[in-house]
Formats: structure tokens, C-alpha cells, sequence
């Protein structure tokens, strides 16, 4: 063959070599890309943390003793009968107001008046013959000294004489036992109170100091018992001794939490109980209007003094780190770490005995993602937000700040329906420049 090429050849190798570039170039085009979309993107900016805050104001703050306290009558009686015998009529119900010295039941009375009459009647006899023993006496010792009775007759004869004076005296003394014995076969109330349980009914045969028939509970006063831990009786010794009658508030432990009744403390035992380490305490309650009931449980608060000028906080605006204790304080737009020392607990507040004067904006949400010198911003108050919502547009179901729709248009103003509307304005429905595309 000929070296020179054909003319045929020659343009097809020219038109593979013009083509060559235009095949590389989208491939270089998505290496770029590619090369783009592997570089990390930026961290977003941590935001801001909001928080809200409480101003410190010195304001007194009473000392109060919380405890749990049971109700129990002032005086309880369990009545019995003093003499055996079938009762015959029960004059109470169950559960009556009952005055001292109101009849109760009655037993049988028969038995007992008729002993009453057998000793009346011993005892007559045996003072008739007292007198005439007492004759014979006189009598023989007028005799005995003219002689006509003996020494030992006259002797017998007082002897006799004083031997039938003390028959009168036992005859005297057991009637007055029968007596005794017959008038408590009416059983009468010891004190003023409020009835329990009958466990005896008419017919019944009772027993003489055996047989309990009811239970008499005064209601009014009532007392209160409730249990100090040795650490607050310490307080107690300290602030304000044991021989004042210090105020005492009972609340019932019912849905009315409001209702408050005073009492005054009358008792203080005298020794530690070694298994809870406690000391028994004692608030005598008027009780008038009978809120309080024997065996009910009740809160007892027993205020020992007031602390002026204390400082308090929420207790979750301190934050425990190990063995120190510190709260945030807002200053100039920033977090300040102060440490304080917590003191006692009042409720939901602690009394803040050192690190606080008094004035400072402590922070009492929020504080968990805090560290000293973070800058924090204000929480602001509910509402707020949505009413600068409605007057830039924002719409009732999420609407943006600057017009969007009634159901959550785009930022520059979606459209009814969540289409896009460009700042001309489309139709519902159309995909504006800058607004969502259409549902």
C-alpha cells in the first residue's frame, strides 16, 4: 500500500480527536461535585440557652416542726356494771351524746332492795336488843353495889352490852353496803362524751366489774400525739424551751386541705424513745365544732420561731456538685456561678444561710445547661410569642412570622393551600419564585 494515507482515514481520526473533549468534560463536571459534597459541612451554632430567673428578698421565715399526728380523746372511759346481774332496760343508743351522771342501763333491782329490806330489819332487831342489854347493865351495877349480883355477872353483862353495840355497827355497815349495791344498779355516765359500740342489749346477764358494756370518749377537748425527731426537740429546747404553750396547727388528712385547727401544746415526755428516736408530744384541741375524730391521722405543724430576714430559693435552683453546693446568677446577659450555703427546708424553698445578700437574679430553670460565664437569655413571658405572630400575618395553624397562609405556608407567603406564591402573588395552587411548591 501506498504510505500516504487515504484522505478518508486521515478525517476520521481527525473527528475521534475533536470529540475527546467533549466526552471529559462531564465526567471532570461530576468529580467536582462529588469532590464538593465530601467536604464536611459547618456545625451549626449552639443556641442560645433560655432561662428564667427569680429576684432574692430578705423576708422572715418561721421555723415549723412537720409531723404526723394522731387525734385521741381527751378522756375515755369503758363502762361496767359494779354489780352482777340481768339487765333490764338499756336507756342509750349507739353513738348518743351522753352528759355526766345521764342513766345508762338499768339491771334488776329486785334482789338488791330486797336485801336492803332483810338488813333494815336485822338491824332493828339487833338495836333493841343493844338497848336492853345496856338496861341490864345499868341495872346490875346498881345491884352490885348493894351485893346482890356478883362481880362476874356484872362483867358478863357489859360485855354482852358491847358485844351487841358492835352487831349494830356491822348491821349498820352492811346495810349501807346493800344500799350501796342496790343504787348501782343504775348505771350512770362518768363523764360527758359520745357512746360506742353496745355490747350488751336488754336481757342480757352482766357481771360486776367484768363485763364491759360501752365505751364513753370526750370529744371535747380532743388531743393530738404526734412523734418529734430528736434533731428538731434540740431546735425545740434551743428556740423556744419546754414550758411555753407554744401554737399548734392540725390539718385533717382530707380533700379540704385549707381547713386549719389551732391547739395549744400541753405535753412533753420526758425520755427519748430508743427504737425511733423520737420525742412524744401533746396538743390539746378545743374541738368544738368536732372536725377532729379519736384515731383519725392528721399533719401537725408546731411553729418554734421566725427567722427575719431569711433568704429562700426554690430547691431546684441549687445545683449539687459533690460537696459543694452553687446557684446561677444573670448578670449582663450571663450565667455567674456563686456558691451559697443551703439551710434548712421550708416546704418547697431553702433557707440560703451564706452566698446570697439579697437583690441577685438567680436562675430557677434552665440551669442544667449552663457554665459560669455562658451567655443565657431570658425566657419570655407565655403568649408573647404568638401575638407578634398575629400582627405580622402568621396564620392560626403555624403560619410564619412574615404572612404565611392559614395552613403553613412558606416563609415569604404560601398559599391558602400550602402553595408557593411568589411576592407577586399567585393563584392557590401556582409555585411562586420563593414560595413552597404546590400540594
Amino acid at each position: 500500500m501506498s504510505a500516504i494515507e487515504s484522505p478518508s482515514r486521515s478525517a476520521r481520526g481527525f473527528a475521534i480527536q475533536a470529540v475527546r473533549p467533549f466526552v471529559y468534560a462531564p465526567a471532570l463536571v461530576l468529580l467536582g461535585l462529588a469532590a464538593a459534597a465530601c467536604k464536611e459541612p459547618p456545625k451549626p451554632q449552639r443556641p442560645v440557652p433560655t432561662v428564667s430567673v427569680t429576684t432574692t428578698k430578705p423576708a422572715p421565715l418561721p421555723y415549723v416542726v412537720t409531723a404526723n399526728g394522731q387525734v385521741e380523746p381527751n378522756r375515755t372511759v369503758a363502762v361496767q356494771s359494779l354489780v352482777s346481774g340481768q339487765l333490764t332496760r338499756v336507756a342509750i343508743a349507739e353513738g348518743d351524746e351522753v352528759r355526766e351522771g345521764q342513766v345508762l342501763f338499768q339491771i334488776d333491782a329486785r334482789p338488791f332492795r330486797a336485801e336492803v329490806d332483810r338488813l333494815q330489819s336485822t338491824l332493828a332487831r339487833d338495836e333493841a336488843t343493844l338497848v336492853r342489854a345496856r338496861g341490864d347493865s345499868v341495872r346490875f351495877a346498881s345491884l352490885a353495889k348493894d351485893g346482890y349480883v356478883t362481880k362476874q355477872q356484872l362483867d358478863q353483862a357489859y360485855a354482852e352490852a358491847s358485844a351487841l353495840a358492835a352487831t349494830v355497827a356491822a348491821g349498820r355497815a352492811s346495810l349501807q353496803r346493800a344500799r350501796l349495791d342496790l343504787e348501782n344498779t343504775t348505771v350512770k355516765a362518768p363523764i360527758s362524751g359520745r357512746t360506742g359500740q353496745l355490747l350488751y342489749k336488754a336481757g342480757s346477764l352482766v357481771r360486776a366489774s367484768a363485763d364491759q358494756l360501752v365505751t364513753i370518749n370526750e370529744l371535747r377537748p380532743v388531743l393530738v400525739r404526734f412523734p418529734v425527731p430528736e434533731r428538731d426537740f434540740e431546735e425545740l429546747r434551743n428556740r423556744a424551751g419546754l414550758d411555753k404553750p407554744l401554737d399548734v396547727q392540725v390539718i385533717p388528712n382530707t380533700a379540704d386541705t385549707a381547713h386549719v385547727v389551732t391547739g395549744t401544746l400541753t405535753f412533753v415526755d420526758n425520755q427519748v424513745d430508743r427504737a425511733t428516736g423520737s420525742v412524744l408530744l401533746k396538743a390539746r384541741v378545743a374541738n368544738e365544732d368536732r372536725n377532729l375524730w379519736p384515731g383519725q391521722f392528721v399533719t401537725v405543724k408546731l411553729q418554734l420561731s421566725v427567722d427575719e430576714n431569711a433568704i429562700t430559693l426554690p430547691s431546684e435552683a441549687v445545683v449539687t456538685s459533690g460537696a459543694n453546693t452553687f446557684v446561677y446568677l444573670m448578670e449582663d446577659g450571663k450565667a455567674k456561678r456563686a456558691s451559697v450555703k443551703v439551710g434548712r427546708p421550708a416546704g418547697t424553698l431553702v433557707k440560703i444561710d451564706s452566698g446570697l445578700v439579697g437583690g441577685e437574679q438567680v436562675i430557677i430553670e434552665g440551669q442544667a445547661r449552663l457554665r459560669d460565664g455562658a451567655p443565657v437569655q431570658l425566657r419570655k413571658p407565655a403568649g408573647a410569642g404568638g401575638r407578634r405572630g398575629g400582627r405580622n400575618g402568621g396564620g392560626p395553624n403555624g403560619g410564619s412570622a412574615n404572612g404565611g397562609s392559614a395552613n403553613g405556608g412558606s416563609a415569604n407567603g404560601g398559599s391558602a393551600n400550602g402553595g408557593g406564591r411568589g411576592d407577586s402573588g399567585a393563584k392557590p395552587g401556582a409555585t411562586g419564585g420563593q414560595g413552597g411548591p404546590a400540594r
